[in-house]
This record gives C-alpha cells, structure tokens and sequence, in this order.
C-alpha cells in the first residue's frame, strides 16, 4: 500500500540519518552502529561480520520502520482520530515507537544493554517524535483514501 510504503521509506531514512549524525558526533561509525542494530538478532557476533552484518542491520532497521507505519495504519482504520489530527498523533506516536523498541524489543534481542542515560534518551524521544511519529502519521494521513 501507498501509506505504507512512503511512511517507513521516509521514516526509516530519516531515522537512520539522525542516529548516524548523532553517533557519529560520539566517534561511533556508521558501519558500527549497523551492526549495533543486528546484534539484536546475532548478539555480540554481528561485530565481526563486516559489511554483510551492517547490511543486515540495515533491513532490520527498515523492517521495524515499516512495521511501524503499518501499525500505525492499521490502527487509524480503527480510530479515526490519528488521521484527523496527524500532527498530535504523531507528536504522541513517536515517543510511543521509542519507548516499545527501548522496552519491549530491545529487552527480548539478544543484543547487550546498555546503561540508562538521561541524555540519549532525551535525544531518542525527540528523533523519534521527528523522524518517527510525525512522517509516519503525516504520509499515512497523506496517502490514505479519506
């Protein structure tokens, strides 16, 4: 579907290019935090794959964007609300999208924790409000049939 496909594409790219800026700034390489991303399913091995681990982490990265459109359209079939006010919805939905990666499925990969920060997740909730929630809720508002 049209919403589907043009909300995780513009949601997982913007994503994407925040956490490379923002690690970046801290030294981390791009091909690092990629496979930082396929630890979640390969756990610590992922850093010695090379490029074919950075790439899998990659798709994982779009796979989760574009699972998160599509809940996110799923559910304003079921609740008109999220397409009437896009802008709030999606001010609310990304935070929401950050909390459930940071609880519920980081918690069940098998990649290593790390420490809580104050700092990095001030920067999360604000990228995912930005490059998360908002494109999602705004193309699915766009490309949805009304």
């Amino acid at each position: 579907m049209l919403p589907i496909f043009w909300a995780g594409a513009v949601c997982g790219t913007m994503d994407i290019t925040a956490a490379l800026v923002v690690y970046g700034s801290f030294g981390l390489k791009p091909v690092r935090l990629l496979q930082g991303i396929a630890a979640g399913l390969l756990g610590p091995r992922s850093y010695e794959g090379g490029l074919a681990t950075a790439l899998l982490g990659l798709f994982c990265h779009y796979f989760i964007a574009y699972s998160a459109a599509t809940v996110y359209l799923a559910v304003s079939r079921a609740v008109p609300f999220l397409l009437q006010h896009a802008v709030v919805s999606g001010i609310l939905y990304g935070p929401a999208v950050y909390f459930f990666m940071q609880y519920v499925v980081i918690s069940l990969s098998a990649t290593t924790r790390r420490p809580f920060s104050v700092r990095m997740m001030v920067i999360g909730v604000v990228i995912h409000i930005f490059c998360v929630g908002l494109p999602i809720a705004l193309l699915v508002r766009r490309f949805s049939v009304q």
